[in-house]
């Protein structure tokens, strides 16, 4: 991972509202998070959590209706039609779940990654695209067309065309939705990878939890705003054999859990913990500081 700490990502009081002439649907509802360079991140979420739609901002495939959004330098709020296609283009490389959507099918699969950079005017597309391809260990497959490549096989090449303008910033929507567990962790490895010897920085959101395991960080969303994140921590187990290298100890890992407190000091207590304690729905709860812990108690304690 890229030992730097720039910010890549910043978004501050994001906000999303779809209008009809009936109804009026809150996406995101005053969202903050930051990302650095090189990171491996997870967003997670149930159903109409504002996952998807926060991705899709980051592709500037969806504008932001409120709040900052600041992807590698550029305010995405301020660039014109024209800087955001160029932005697309050169910025940001997307892979959709539905892997009808990154595909041509008349397309091999050479033809297929050189695509992106035909659209960007770039040279030397075919070395470049050969390359992909065996980074993507599909070579073999170069000229075949969708039909004739497996769930997994469509999904590498749907990252290689992502990856094919050299993006500072790798999306991916539910890029293990379609295939099976086997074939999802064999993609998962391949987004470790790409982050590990590319640097790129990539963002994957999931409705599965069970990708926290692959990933240095995820960032769960509830209700249109950051709830919570997970850190993945290191034993010192696994550094001293890190630095060593002379013998085998046993491995662990574990995730520590953050809550997320925005900049308006507002936080996101999960449903579970305030059933626990009795509260339910918008009830109100006791708040005592002790020396250096804030707790929470049952407004009947």
């Amino acid at each position: 991972m890229n030992n730097s700490v720039q910010e890549i990502i910043s978004c501050e009081n994001l906000v999303k509202i779809y209008k009809t002439k009936e109804v009026e649907v809150v996406a995101l509802q005053g969202l903050d998070l930051t990302i650095t360079e090189g990171e491996l991140t997870a967003i997670i979420g149930n159903s109409g959590s504002g996952k998807s739609t926060f991705l899709n901002m980051l592709g500037a495939l969806d504008r932001p209706t409120a709040g900052r959004l600041v992807v590698c330098g550029k305010d995405l709020l301020k660039l014109t039609e024209s800087q955001l296609e160029k932005y697309k283009l050169e910025t940001v490389g997307f892979v959709w779940q539905n892997n009808a959507r990154n595909l041509i099918p008349y397309l091999t699969a050479l033809e297929n990654i050189e695509l992106p950079m035909i659209l960007s005017k770039k040279s030397q597309r075919r070395a470049r695209a050969i390359e992909i391809l065996e980074l993507m260990g599909m070579s073999h497959r170069k000229n075949s067309k969708l039909h004739q490549l497996s769930g997994g096989e469509q999904q590498r090449i749907a990252i290689g065309i992502a990856l094919a303008n050299n993006p500072k910033l790798l999306l991916a929507d539910e890029p293990t939705g379609s295939v099976d567990s086997k074939t999802a962790d064999k993609i998962l490895d391949i987004f470790q990878e790409i982050n590990k010897n590319l640097g790129i920085t990539i963002v994957i959101v999931t409705h599965d939890r069970q990708l926290a395991r692959k990933v240095e960080r995820v960032i769960a969303i509830r209700d249109g705003r950051t709830s919570s994140e997970f850190i993945k921590m290191k034993s010192y187990s696994e550094e001293f054999t890190k630095l060593k290298g002379e013998f085998e100890v046993d491995r662990q890992e574990e995730q520590v859990e953050f809550a997320v407190v925005d900049r308006a000091g507002r936080l996101q207590i999960p449903k579970e913990y305030l059933e626990a304690i009795g509260v339910v729905n918008k009830g109100k709860v006791r708040v005592e500081l002790e020396k250096d812990r804030i707790i929470i108690h049952s407004p009947q304690n």
